[in-house]
């Protein structure tokens, strides 16, 4: 294998260049050569590529968001699509192709492996911390930073204010980020999609806090793929309890912004143990378990799930 192509794929992670510039140092002192590829499989599909060099990727570790780009791509949901994925990077030379992103990310390069004969390492690069076969991925640790450096600025209101807030953070079909926010943030509950909400234990709890005198409450609530899911539920806290919940919806903020130390190293280990996956024939998913790097085969890590984080929701609700 002489030249490997790299791409970030799916939503953008606090950690993605990190990732890229590992991937590209370590594979250039292994005497390969590195193609960027601009706009995840949207830009593979249009040919916009570039070497990368030592120099192009300096400076960049300390860097949000991605300098590659990345978007979705609906033409590569498709086989025709692919196929012609396969045949820009045969054009191109490219012998094994690096994605960094999720679960989607992920379901794709398994395809073009398969039908296609693609060499293929994944990289798991998205805030919710939902791929399977690594303990974290890349984006997370910043993403709930972030979230909890919100959720204590909101404490303050809250406090001032005497006020019970419901504070949206992201997490489609993952709880992750709620549940690490949650108990970080001394939240008086955490919903997350993984689990039913009791509105009627609920809004019972919060009667009884308010009864021992208790004057301020957050609650984080992830999206859960509902929107606007956040103001139905404070709608109904509302009739329940004749509170008058606030909300705020924290957002795309959890996305950007400067990566922590861990995710900064996360991605630096795992963008190089992606290189000596291709090398290694591809096919797997380079992660972290019990703080060492694992090999993941790459269609588990899209199609299998991973545990909720009951303890912790545990936790949460005990300490409340």
């Amino acid at each position: 294998m002489r030249r490997i192509g790299i791409l970030t794929s799916g939503g953008d992670a606090p950690g993605m260049n990190a990732a890229i510039r590992a991937a590209v140092r370590h594979a250039l002192g292994k005497g390969l050569e590195v193609i960027g590829i601009r706009r995840g499989y949207a830009g593979l599909l249009a040919g916009e590529m570039r070497a990368l060099t030592r120099a192009e990727v300096a400076n960049i570790i300390q860097r949000g968001g991605t300098v590659l780009g990345t978007s979705r791509c609906e033409e590569f949901l498709d086989a025709k699509g692919r196929a012609r994925a396969a045949a820009v990077l045969q054009g191109a030379g490219i012998e094994g192709l690096i994605v960094v992103g999720g679960e989607g990310t992920f379901h794709g390069a398994t395809l073009l492996a398969a039908e296609q004969g693609v060499k293929v390492a994944g990289v798991p690069g998205t805030i919710d911390n939902d791929v399977y076969g690594t303990d974290f991925t890349i984006g997370f640790d910043t993403a709930i930073n972030t979230a909890l450096e919100a959720i204590d600025r909101i404490r303050d209101t809250a406090a001032s204010h005497e006020r019970l807030f419901l504070v949206e953070v992201m997490g489609r079909t993952s709880g992750d980020i709620a549940l690490g926010v949650g108990v970080a943030g001394g939240a008086e509950d955490v919903l997350i999609p993984e689990i039913p909400t009791d509105l009627i234990a609920l809004g019972h709890e919060l009667r009884q806090s308010w009864q021992r005198g208790k004057r301020s409450s957050i609650i984080v609530v992830a999206e859960s793929g509902e929107q606007g899911r956040v103001f139905r539920i404070a709608d109904e806290i509302r009739e329940l309890t004749g509170l008058e919940p606030r909300v705020c919806v924290l957002g795309h903020i959890q996305r950007g912004g400067t990566p922590t130390a861990r995710d900064r190293i996360l991605a630096s280990r795992l963008g190089a143990a992606a290189v000596d996956l291709l090398l290694d024939g591809g096919g797997t998913m380079a992660g972290e378990v019990c703080g060492k790097v694992a090999r993941v085969p790459l269609k588990d890590a899209w199609e299998k799930r991973r545990d909720v984080r009951v303890d912790l929701l545990a936790v949460a609700r005990d300490l409340a």
